[in-house]
């Protein structure tokens, strides 16, 4: 009999979920995708920048984890992926650039010196004092990681170092986010008995290597895009925000009946989705928060130098609107010679929103970037030849404490023929939205063999 899979949600997740779905079940295979915008992607998405396509949502993906490097490579675009220049980024605080501490794990210094002048010398002192004190981690529980590190290191390692690095890839503070959620094996290492945070981060920081951490596409993810729909061979409905409801074996999408269905909605999105159909789910689901931002892309006139880095993470109580910028064209080769000078400038944080209007966030991104330019030594003399705003008024799930946990118990309440996908399940990023589509699409399939 001719399988039925019902996707609803044609973000990444989503598409990831119908081209696994279409390469498992064959060609005969009925997979119908349900996209309530007019086109799919969700963050991987695009703009003409000074007649240039750009990013404008996720920019990169983490080569280190095999999950985005396997299926571009699956879908034959292996020669188009590349890597970042080698120029590190810097950190923004007390009205001037430092250098990013190193070594260190998402922030946390493995010593004093890694975190160089970013901090005083009373801060120094604790750091290397911290292997010292008595830890009072529990294991099992959670806490915050903004809790962890004002106790261990002090206030201004957490608002100068850790603030940065989580707040660009989770939109929210570390006050905001669990070490179990946000450093997983930072928690293990407590858990199995580590004396202090600095023997835990020195135990987890990988061995020295020159090999790049990051990866893009060149083109952009649209390219990406393109060729999981087309590849999918999926029957997309844009525009279309269905109500679920039926059974398992018969499931009820759109008034078509399905086999099964593949959840790939944001938290509170599926939340209501699922209300009538997974209550136990639905009410998890419910209590995730989402944190908005907004991102400029600014392209500036041939011939203008930003610093010698690949951007800037702006520390958390400092002056400046934006919260960080990445130079591309510094940070990325591809865009050398391309006849203008890119600039991305994020804004926007969990209970931070972003309500500003386009006019007033490029102003404020054109002056903020300004600012460091000058300070810097690199000042920019001419406004922008063009900008574009993309704003994510709900783009990422808070991976406040207990949120694992809170999703074990969602995948634990799920139906048999349905599969869950997304952010809010195991990681925001690229690689662990793929693993989790894959994921889903593997528990319906296996559910129709039981």
């Amino acid at each position: 009999m001719t399988v039925r899979l019902a996707i609803i949600g044609g973000g990444l997740s989503g598409l990831t979920a119908a081209y696994v779905a279409r390469r498992t079940l064959g060609s005969d295979a009925v997979i119908d995708v349900y996209e309530r915008d007019e086109r799919p992607g969700g963050i991987l998405r695009s703009a003409s920048v000074a007649g240039r396509q750009v990013d404008v949502g996720a920019e990169a993906f983490v080569v280190r984890r095999p999950e985005a490097v396997a299926l571009i490579a699956e879908l034959g675009l292996a020669d188009q992926v590349v890597s970042p220049s080698g120029h590190r980024p810097a950190v923004w605080a007390g009205e001037r650039l430092h250098a990013l501490p190193s070594p260190s794990l998402m922030g946390i210094p493995a010593n004093a010196a890694a975190v160089g002048d970013l901090v005083d010398d009373s801060d120094r002192v604790r750091i290397d004092a911290e292997r010292h004190r008595r830890l009072g981690w529990a294991p099992g529980t959670d806490m915050s990681v903004g809790e962890l590190i004002d106790d261990r290191f002090g206030p201004a390692v957490t608002a100068r170092s850790v603030d940065p690095m989580l707040g660009g890839v989770y939109s929210s503070l570390s006050a905001d986010i669990g070490v179990r959620e946000a450093i997983p094996a930072l928690a293990a290492r407590l858990d199995a008995g580590a004396s202090s945070v600095t023997e835990a981060v020195t135990g987890l920081l990988p061995s020295a290597s020159t090999a790049p951490v990051f990866g893009a596409v060149r083109g952009g993810y649209r390219v990406v895009v393109d060729r999981l729909a087309e590849a999918s061979g999926a029957h997309w409905h844009c525009g279309s925000a269905p109500a679920l409801s039926g059974v398992p074996g018969d499931w009820q999408v759109g008034g078509n009946a399905y086999d099964g269905v593949v959840v790939a909605l944001p938290a509170p999105d599926a939340a209501r989705l699922l209300a009538d159909t997974v209550p136990d789910a639905a009410a998890e689901l419910g209590k995730v928060a989402m944190a908005g931002s907004a991102l400029v892309a600014l392209a500036l006139a041939p011939g203008i130098e930003l610093p010698e880095n690949s951007g800037v993470l702006v520390a958390t109580g400092e002056s400046l609107r934006a919260k960080a910028f990445t130079f591309s064209s510094r940070k990325w080769p591809h865009y050398e010679g391309s006849g203008a000078v890119w600039v991305r400038a994020s804004f926007g944080r969990y209970t931070q929103p972003v309500t500003a209007d386009d006019e007033m966030l490029i102003d404020w991104a054109t002056k903020d970037l300004a600012h460091v330019c000058e300070v810097a030594g690199f000042p920019i003399d001419s406004a922008p030849i063009d900008a574009v705003v993309q704003r994510w008024p709900s783009g990422l799930p808070v991976y406040a404490p207990g949120h694992q946990a809170s999703m074990m118990r969602v995948l634990a309440a799920r139906p048999a023929g349905m599969g869950f996908a997304g952010a809010a399940y195991q990681g925001v990023g690229v690689p662990a939205c793929i693993a989790q589509a894959r994921a889903a699409v593997a528990a319906v399939v296996a559910d129709r063999s039981t």
